[in-house]
């Protein structure tokens, strides 16, 4: 047996540790037998952002190491994932399919904040489960409107608000730049970044473009925030478009101290296509292991995670923190789903996943854990901002609550 094969069983162990329930009554809701959990969600595995799609790649294979090791209480997980194209109105033919006709028992980590929007209030409705959406977006973490919808990451507004802080605190006369994608992703940054500065927003945010995802470059909004006298820069959006901002940035000679979201802080789908020497110095925010920081390379968290990957997932990239990401949500589903016992009724789903206290992950930064409640519906809620060398992420700073 290989180093790597005893390191995931003896996670799954952890994981697992005391998931057989107390003899009770079962209950079951949709999807549910003594055998089997089926679950659904939509990625993006064509369309503009297709390569979120790992997210849902990854997510596939982690429940089936998990199957392999005898599932949560006796039964295997059975994870539906459709491809929506990132259109939303097809994403809402696809939910209802799962919902209406494969009997799902929750969507899980569905991906996207356009995509999600249209189909939130359909579940919510219908009261199905609608757990740790693969989006920031405040209003999936709004649990007296969404009752039956729970974000994972820090949202994105809070994410914006750390930055906010961040820069009034250390470089209050900054003059601000922000390219943001024209939707509520890059809305809900703008609103997090004002938050954060304050009553100094209006005096230090000088200029302002937004792009849509569709368009082909970025490269006449970066011209014309250039001309504002801005020394500092802000991408919010999805990473084509940061990576081309970096880039055009770079070529045209402007040195701006620059900011990027945190889903476009990935090293194998920014850095690297935008050129690694024209992203030294760029920060961001983190709450999770990036693969390619040398600083985790003896940690058994870290260690679990690659050990996964090359087993289970060979063909996902090591060096993309997506696949981090989606390990984190499943492991977060896992402990959802071993609380339930023998309960797996919708409802009841739902009571549990708003009962995770202090729950720690190994993909997650050291210090940062997992808490929800019934009016808590951000599971991650805490950052630490990071910066760029040329090679990998650095961490400064301490852990953050926004």
């Amino acid at each position: 047996m290989t180093t790597g094969r005893v390191a995931v069983i003896a996670s799954l162990a952890g994981l697992l540790i005391a998931a057989s329930p107390a003899a009770a009554e079962k209950k079951y809701g949709p999807g549910v037998t003594d055998t089997e959990i089926r679950i659904g969600q939509t990625m993006p595995y064509s369309g503009p952002n297709s390569a979120y799609g790992t997210y849902g790649k990854a997510q596939l294979a982690f429940f089936r190491m998990l199957n392999e090791h005898g599932g949560i209480n006796g039964r295997k997980i059975t994870l539906l994932s459709l491809d929506d194209g990132y259109s939303p109105p097809r994403t809402v033919e696809q939910i209802r399919k799962l919902v209406e006709q494969e009997q799902v028992l929750m969507i899980f980590s569905s991906f996207g904040t356009p995509t999600n929007a249209a189909i939130v209030k359909y579940l919510n409705a219908k009261k199905v489960p609608h757990l740790f959406v693969t989006s920031g977006g405040a209003e999936f973490a709004d649990a007296k409107l969404f009752p039956w919808t729970m974000g994972w990451r820090v949202n994105y507004v809070s994410e914006g608000r750390v930055y906010g802080n961040y820069l009034r605190r250390t470089r209050p006369d900054a003059r601000i730049a922000v390219l943001y994608q024209h939707d509520d992703v890059g809305r809900d940054y703008l609103r997090g970044l004002r938050e954060g500065l304050g009553e100094r927003a209006q005096q230090m945010i000088v200029a302002e473009a937004s792009y849509e995802i569709t368009d082909p470059t970025v490269d006449s909004q970066v011209i014309s925030l250039r001309a504002s006298g801005a020394d500092t820069f802000f991408h919010f959006g999805s990473p084509k478009p940061t990576a081309q901002a970096i880039r055009k940035i770079w070529d045209i000679g402007w040195r701006p101290l620059q900011f990027v979201s945190n889903p476009s802080a990935s090293v194998a789908t920014v850095m690297k296509p935008a050129g690694l020497e024209r992203s030294v110095g760029i920060i961001s925010g983190a709450y999770l292991k990036d693969p390619t920081d040398s600083h985790w390379q003896t940690d058994p968290g870290y260690k679990e995670w690659l050990a996964f990957m090359k087993q289970y997932y060979p063909d996902g990239d090591t060096e993309d923190l997506y696949n981090v990401y989606a390990y984190g949500t499943a492991a977060t589903l896992v402990q959802v789903l071993k609380q339930c016992g023998d309960d797996l009724t919708r409802e009841n789903v739902l009571r549990q996943a708003e009962s995770l206290k202090n729950l720690e992950l190994p993909v997650l930064l050291p210090g940062i854990r997992v808490n929800t409640g019934p009016q808590d519906h951000s599971p991650v809620e805490q950052m630490q901002l990071q910066r760029f060398d040329g090679k990998q992420w650095a961490l400064f700073g301490e852990i953050i609550s926004p």
